[in-house]
């Protein structure tokens, strides 16, 4: 099983802090946001991660190199400056990525224990995602549980999934945001759901990675 952590987007709305920085090396308890998703992922006995890059994408690199100082494998998916979007990027790395693999986003903080994902068994063309209840700024959620109508409660995508390479078969390589296709594939009954109750933080502002610090103390 390979993993792949999103780290390229630019992080605008984390300005300043993203002007000389990406936003997965941003710290929370004293380590850059992708290296506890790398120390998880490990611990999950996955040990081969595909980062792809854009925005400052050289510090990541020059942090994490190989990842042997984790005992992990990174390779590198570089992207052009502006970067591909979630779904552009993992269809840019899936010669990188095998026939099945999870995915993570590189902006989370969480205690959700991946190895569940590796007991999944998936079909040709299918996904799994994780969900979560819904946080302030997305109060409105995302997605319906996958066994029920696409108008029932809606919970927050969690930047959090497993997915078979042929659920991408049917998009070109380019700019392309993941939430559209997911919505699709719901409808075509190709994305199961699970709905995570744990510690979720999307570290999308100054004011909320400073007060996920704070919790972390």
């Amino acid at each position: 099983m390979k993993a792949m952590i999103l780290a390229a987007g630019r992080g605008q709305r984390m300005m300043p802090l993203t002007q000389n920085m990406p936003k997965p090396m941003l710290a929370v308890a004293g380590k850059p946001l992708i290296e506890h998703h790398i120390v998880n992922l490990k611990a999950a006995g996955i040990t081969e991660i595909v980062i792809n890059l854009a925005w400052q994408g050289d510090k990541i690199k020059d942090y994490f190199a190989n990842g042997s100082k984790w005992g992990v494998n990174i390779r590198y998916s570089q992207e052009v400056a502006g970067g591909l979007e979630t779904a552009g990027g993992i269809i840019a790395a899936l010669p990188l990525l095998g026939d099945t693999f999870i995915v993570i986003n590189g902006d989370i903080y969480t205690d959700y224990d991946v190895s569940a994902l590796t007991q999944l068994h998936l079909q040709a063309g299918e996904a799994h995602i994780v969900l979560i209840e819904n946080p302030p700024h997305n109060p409105n959620g995302d997605f319906a549980l996958s066994h029920l109508s696409s108008d029932s409660q809606k919970y927050t995508f969690s930047g959090i999934g497993r997915y078979q390479a042929d659920f991408f078969n049917d998009f070109e390589q380019g700019v392309r945001p993941l939430g559209p296709i997911l919505a699709k594939k719901l409808t075509e009954h190709l994305v199961s759901t699970e709905l995570y109750i744990g510690q979720w933080d999307d570290v999308g502002t100054p004011e909320r990675l400073s007060a996920l610090n704070q919790r972390q103390i």
